[in-house]
């Protein structure tokens, strides 16, 4: 099964747990207020490192190296993150990088889907405060950059 098919078939799996849990509540008892816990999806902490633990290393690996426990079942090898200097003579790829994880730096087919989440949508869809999306986003960024070889 090809790994983007899998990951929304997990996705459908997901909606339809939560679906299921929603209309075992009995009627008269649903509350109007948001719930008090972050979507499962969601980590409370905005430091690089733990976003990059929770949302980028089952591909990258807990290292940036490209070895993370997806990157096998991908049709396209996972960047080895440690090495985006090495080719710029030295110079870290922020804005670009940026522009990638925002899903501004890549085409996107029209038809289907990018391999690598845009995870701007993604941190927007789990928490809508921009500016907090905006703080995860640059500060998973610079974590990548602290992993650069020299």
């Amino acid at each position: 099964m090809r790994p983007m098919r899998s990951m929304w078939m997990i996705g459908c799996a997901l909606l339809g747990a939560v679906a299921t849990a929603a209309a075992q509540v009995p009627r008269g008892t649903q509350s109007t207020q948001p719930p008090a816990v972050p979507p499962a999806l969601t980590i409370a902490s905005l430091a690089g490192r733990d976003t990059f633990e929770a949302y980028c290393a089952p591909c990258h690996g807990k290292y940036g190296v490209g070895d993370g426990p997806v990157a096998a079942a991908l049709k396209t090898p996972t960047a080895d993150l440690r090495r985006l200097a090495l080719g710029r003579a030295g110079v870290f790829p922020r804005a670009e990088l940026i522009a990638f994880v925002t899903g501004k730096g890549r085409a996107v087919a029209a038809h289907g889907t990018a391999d690598m989440p845009i995870w701007g949508a993604t941190f927007r869809a789990l928490d809508p405060n921009d500016v907090r999306v905006k703080v995860r986003i640059e500060n998973v960024v610079d974590y990548i950059q602290s992993l650069q070889l020299k």
